[in-house]
């Protein structure tokens, strides 16, 4: 398995409030993160660095126990919630970074099974051959509203409050993620990435991409469209070649 991530800050924004990371526990262990903070000047690089750095830690401390279906779901709830106690405890003691949070997803691929949590509006998807299947539903204003059917998925993109979001860690003193697992195979492709790749990259375009930059180079190729496009916000993603 192949592993790789990388961030940009886009061509108008003063910092960088996304933070990503990835690594190989062993061979056929393989995870990534990426989070797009969200509180001010510095409250959103704070949290999005604090939230990467603890669920890092509690990745790379990884264990055989753990690395079971069932098992893999507590453990990486319990990491999500270690992360949000880290970010809102901050938050309390500094009163200048107060409100701050990020989103989060976390991908860990362990053989054949794939593991996706998240929290936010930050995204996962699966392309297996010709499919590309979205694997996180937004924690967001539009999304609500598109769950409704009071707009479209493709109105939900455009949208003046795109950018609202309904869960977030450390912006309360727990919170609720997503799981999900999924069996993969040899040639299969996961990828997460923050909004700032999404508002510009489309289903088709992703695609494409992945398919044209498997042997490599495929996140600063996607940072290069979204920068093109605009880059109006930070940039991140990180992949896994099965």
């Amino acid at each position: 398995m192949k592993v790789e991530c990388g961030t940009d800050i886009g061509t108008v924004r003063q910092s960088n409030q996304d933070a990503c990371a990835c690594g190989a526990l062993q061979e056929n262990l393989v995870w990534g993160i990426v989070c797009d903070g969200m509180g001010g000047v510095s409250g959103g690089s704070v949290a999005s660095s604090l939230a990467l750095k603890s669920i890092r830690d509690e990745l790379e401390n990884l264990s055989e126990k753990a690395n079971k279906p069932k098992d893999m779901r507590a453990f990486l709830n319990a990491a999500v919630q270690k992360a949000n106690h880290a970010v809102y405890k901050t938050s309390v003691e500094m009163p200048e970074l107060a409100g701050m949070g990020t989103t989060a997803v976390i991908l860990v691929v362990d053989k054949h099974t794939l593991h996706t949590v998240h929290v936010g509006d930050s995204r996962a998807y699966l392309k297996s051959g010709d499919k590309l299947i979205k694997l996180t539903k937004d924690h967001s204003y539009v999304q609500s509203l598109v769950d409704l059917g009071q707009i479209t998925q493709e109105e939900a993109r455009v949208h003046p409050k795109r950018n609202i979001i309904t869960r977030a860690i450390g912006v309360k003193d727990d919170v609720e993620c997503d799981y999900s697992s999924h069996t993969i195979k040899e040639g299969d492709c996961v990828i997460a990435c923050t909004d700032g790749l999404t508002n510009y990259v489309d289903d088709d375009t992703l695609s494409t991409y992945i398919n044209d930059y498997k042997d490599g180079g495929l996140i600063q190729k996607l940072i290069d469209y979204a920068v093109e496009a605009g880059g109006a916000d930070n940039i991140s993603a990180t992949v896994i070649f099965a």
